[in-house]
């Protein structure tokens, strides 16, 4: 792996997504991208008593049938890399029992997905590994009353919040020569924009976005317009507005090609306010839409930024600012 510039890694051994898989509930599946959303659940609680347990069969399956769709075996993955917002991953911990494959959990927030695949890029590039398995999932029963409030409470909800998604989607990356490769990794930096209220995490995170994608566009000496897509993974409609304010400031101008995963996930009619979050927002959308547009060539290039907001309960109670990170991954159509 050769660095260019400060920050940004490239990828010189041949890395491939040569598997994926997506699993979303019923409000994201009606969605924005419900053409491409094939693969859905009614009951969020999935027959199991609680809503952590429905979670946990969610991602069992969504990482058997990303190694399924890879035609590899389990015993065939070298490494499994993951994630999720329950406290301690312990959404991820048990289903890696399930899996028996050695396992390495990774808590990045909403910006998980993109660091596992960054991590996965580097370890198989170093030579050590042939075959990683990342997933990130998130669950809005299991992540709502676990950072806000009671399900039971019917809280009302801000007009800047955002809705955490019932979602994840898993992906197998490996040396074997496949149609989409990662190129580029670009790990952030933690950013605190001074945000205390835990409702407004796409403005808490559009400093990181910002910050992630400058250093990104410096190292490599691109712009914006040489990419077909630029994807952030869930600041919303006034995370991304503002992202697009921070960036124009520095002389970068995001266009047409620049889209708000969070923001895009949701039809405008649901008025679900800026959109949705999550971890498995930007995982559960690469594994469909763009995972899609890259394959008939709509996309050759692009830049994947999720965005992950990093505080805690106990943080937020105690009046912190929350601290966030935004970490890149740029994809090939080969």
């Amino acid at each position: 792996m050769k660095r260019i510039g400060k920050y940004t890694l490239e990828v010189e051994r041949g890395c491939y997504i040569i598997g994926k898989s997506s699993l979303v509930g019923d409000k994201e599946k009606g969605g924005t991208f419900k053409k491409y959303m094939k693969h859905f659940i009614s009951d969020d609680r999935m027959g199991e008593k609680t809503f952590e347990k429905g979670e946990r069969k969610m991602l069992e399956i969504i990482a058997k049938e990303a190694v399924k769709s890879s035609t590899l075996k389990l015993s065939e993955i070298d490494l499994f890399l993951g994630g999720d917002l329950t406290n301690q991953i312990v959404t991820t911990n048990y289903v890696a029992e399930k899996l028996a494959v050695p396992f390495v959990g990774i808590y990045s927030a909403c910006s998980t997905i993109t660091a596992c695949l960054g991590v996965a890029g580097a370890l198989i590039d170093a030579g050590g590994f042939t075959n990683i398995l990342c997933t990130s999932i998130s669950h809005f029963s299991s992540a709502e009353r676990q950072y806000r409030y009671p399900l039971e409470f019917g809280n009302q909800r801000q007009s800047y919040s955002q809705w955490t998604v019932t979602a994840g989607g898993g992906f197998v990356i490996s040396t074997r020569p496949s149609n989409i490769k990662i190129t580029k990794v670009c790990f952030s930096k933690v950013q605190d924009y001074g945000v205390v209220d835990i409702a407004n995490m796409g403005a808490a995170m559009a400093v990181a976005a910002c910050d992630t994608l400058c250093n990104f566009f410096k190292d490599t000496k691109t712009k914006p317009d040489d990419y077909d897509l630029i994807a952030t993974g869930d600041l919303g409609k006034l995370g991304s507005d503002i992202l697009r304010d921070l960036m124009q400031k520095r002389k970068f101008t995001l266009g047409q090609n620049y889209a708000d995963l969070g923001h895009s996930i949701y039809l405008f009619e649901e008025e679900l306010y800026q959109g949705g979050s999550g971890a498995g927002c930007a995982s559960s959308i690469l594994a469909t839409y763009i995972w899609e547009k890259m394959m008939d060539s709509t996309f050759k290039k692009v830049l994947i930024v999720a965005t992950g907001a990093l505080m805690s309960t106990t943080t937020n109670q105690q009046g912190d600012a929350i601290p966030s990170v935004a970490h890149l991954v740029e994809l090939q159509r080969v």
